[in-house]
């Protein structure tokens, strides 16, 4: 095992092998204990591996940011278990977001909303919204879900640094810096979830990703 260091307190970092794809109800109980308890975890979604943090914990957000060397203007995106998590995190949800949500959801779709005031400043950066997606994956729901809140989504890796789909290279570097990695085998990879601001008057994406802006402009052009 590795070694977390946060203010001076010394924790084993867990690895959790679960690249068989099945995960036990034991071991999402472990993951969800460590989050409850602000701690940081690495796991396997539809895309690359995620850093993972409870959403509205100030204090484990900011242990996400100094672990990624994030510039603290940058807002974290956040994932979501199903839909009536929304309310928990974002204020207003327009007409466009079932539209794009009904097709793309869940999947490499994030969608940017006004966020909720019960979301920490810290999560938000400068701004004053929030990404949610809904990923393409049954652990990582059944995981928030268990969790009962939103759980960060940022990619697991250094600022600059490339994504991680191996989960040996999220063990390399992460093992001894998070409480937990979740070793799910490698990722599918390829491009990072696509997003779309749904906040100004006319929807505008902020990244292309795997879902091309072709596929999504249609629904508002």
């Amino acid at each position: 095992m590795g070694f977390a260091v946060y203010y001076g307190c010394v924790m084993d970092t867990q690895i959790i092998q679960a690249d068989s794809g099945k995960y036990l109800p034991g071991e999402i109980k472990r993951i969800v204990r460590i989050l409850i308890d602000d701690g940081v975890v690495v796991y396997p979604t539809d895309t690359f591996y995620g850093l993972g943090v409870n959403c509205f914990s100030p204090e484990a957000i900011g242990k996400a940011y100094r672990l990624k060397k994030r510039n603290p203007a940058k807002p974290m995106s956040v994932v979501i278990a199903h839909r009536n998590m929304l309310p928990s995190v974002v204020n207003d949800i327009p007409h466009l977001f079932e539209s794009l949500a009904s097709v793309f959801w869940p999947g490499p779709l994030t969608l940017v909303l006004r966020a909720n005031p019960s979301v920490p400043a810290v999560l938000l950066g400068s701004q004053d919204t929030i990404g949610v997606r809904l990923p393409d994956h049954a652990w990582v729901r059944e995981l928030v879900n268990a969790a009962g809140f939103p759980v960060t989504a940022t990619s697991a890796n250094l600022t600059g640094d490339v994504e991680i789909s191996d989960p040996l290279e999220a063990i390399r570097v992460f093992q001894g810096k998070v409480d937990c990695i979740v070793n799910g085998g490698m990722t599918r990879g390829g491009l990072s979830s696509t997003i779309v601001d749904l906040t100004a008057k006319k929807p505008r994406i902020l990244r292309q990703g795997a879902i091309p802006a072709s596929h999504l402009e249609e629904f508002w052009t």
